[in-house]
């Protein structure tokens, strides 16, 4: 990072792991790709047990900007912090002034080890059962027994509506099944937030509404959790804060209600028109 980016990246100091502090906190992001500036200037706060939904066009920044919050993307100028942690870097003070040291990629796996995430695409191992799946993380990354890890795994399934399947690869499962066990998956790590990448988009319009059923009792169970989709239905009955982004900045934010029925941005209103 430059010294301009490391300026901007110290701007706003951690409050440290408090029950009030936010699950998220997203302050000034910026992220390029080569030329292309992807994210401008992004500030977003993600309260705990909350449900923000993000909404907008293709191209608008939206899965980008939950691969930063899980560090799969390194950002270039501002800072995220999760449960008070600040993701990817260590904060140092030296005469009087801080300064931010990147982590080592192991210090960075451990921290995404506290976020689940759930991809378009299923990306289970297809040589591996769903129950084999689900354990492989807590046995690898976690040192969890093996024993232990089946157990888990068996709650987790049962807990997806998928406790008939244990046995059965990922060639031998629906869309929508496949997706249940990612889901699972990303739970057996015990996460601390969720992060839902189009979750339904890949899936059979008919296999949508189980997936959907899963997040929503997550959401119910408390689980803090944002959700990039184009399910407007749920962001409406399931989500406590939408976002609307477009170009790469936030458009337009707030309680989901009165954002989808009175949108207050000329943007927001032209996307809802064609959404709804």
């Amino acid at each position: 990072m430059t010294d301009a980016t490391t300026t901007a990246l110290t701007s706003q100091p951690a409050e440290g792991r408090t029950a009030a502090a936010p699950m998220v906190r997203i302050a000034g992001v910026h992220k390029f790709f080569g030329d292309l500036h992807v994210l401008r200037g992004v500030d977003l706060t993600v309260p705990r047990g909350s449900v923000c939904v993000v909404v907008g066009p293709s191209g608008s920044g939206k899965s980008t900007l939950l691969r930063c919050v899980n560090e799969l993307e390194q950002i270039d100028a501002g800072r995220i912090e999760v449960d008070g942690e600040l993701m990817g870097y260590a904060e140092k003070v030296r005469n009087g002034s801080s300064e931010l040291h990147r982590l080592h990629p192991q210090a960075i796996a451990a921290q995404r080890s506290r976020i689940g995430m759930v991809f378009q695409r299923f990306n289970l191992f297809p040589h591996m059962t769903a129950l084999e799946n689900v354990m492989e993380a807590p046995v690898q990354v976690k040192g969890l027994s093996r024993g232990a890890a089946r157990r888990r795994a068996e709650e987790l399934l049962d807990r997806v509506g998928l406790a008939d399947r244990t046995g059965h690869y990922p060639a031998q499962l629906s869309g929508g099944q496949q997706q249940r066990v990612a889901i699972a998956r990303a739970l057996a790590m015990d996460p601390e937030l969720m992060l839902f990448d189009e979750p339904t988009s890949a899936l059979d319009p008919e296999l949508v509404g189980e997936v959907l059923g899963v997040m929503q009792g997550l959401a119910a169970d408390g689980m803090t959790m944002m959700v990039v989709t184009h399910e407007i239905g749920f962001a409406r009955e399931v989500g406590d804060h939408l976002v609307f982004m477009d170009g790469g900045v936030i458009v337009e934010q707030g309680d989901p209600s009165a954002v989808l029925d009175a949108p207050r941005q000329e943007r927001t209103r032209e996307f809802l028109s064609r959404v709804l």
